[in-house]
């Protein structure tokens, strides 16, 4: 049997899961990140983009927004705005919020406005690439 450690994943709005899980991979700053059990302790950001956790040999997905993860050997948080399973995705909503962001960017802004929608139209393409890989 695979050695396990805990796992939290916490959304704004509600804890996602709370479990014992394999093997953990998400979206780092400079790349994903790979947890296993009894793993050096650290703190880092998360990046938009796709989470993946081993549960019993069988890999779970998830779309997730910027946040951080706190990693201390055989447990491990990780706190995001959102998180979203490929079925629990809005695929039409998220489409209108890509075509939002893609029109603002075209249309004059500050620099802080800009990176705003950068962050809009990166969550929303996140989404959607994260509902078309794993729903089948």
């Amino acid at each position: 049997m695979a050695k396990t450690f805990l796992l939290e994943i916490i959304a704004s709005d509600r804890v996602f899961f709370t479990g014992q899980c394999e093997s953990l991979i998400f979206p780092g700053m400079d790349g994903e990140r790979g947890v296993l059990a009894n793993h050096e302790r650290t703190v880092t950001c998360i990046n938009a983009g796709e989470v993946k956790y081993k549960i019993d040999g069988e890999w779970y997905y998830a779309a997730i927004s910027d946040g951080y993860a706190e990693v201390s050997g055989d447990h491990v948080v990780i706190i995001a705005d959102t998180v979203e399973k490929p079925e629990e995705i809005d695929v039409k909503r998220a489409e209108e919020a890509k075509i939002r962001a893609e029109e603002r960017l075209r249309q004059k802004q500050s620099i802080m406005e800009y990176y705003h929608t950068q962050v809009a139209l990166n969550k929303a393409m996140n989404r959607l690439k994260v509902n078309q890989r794993h729903l089948k």
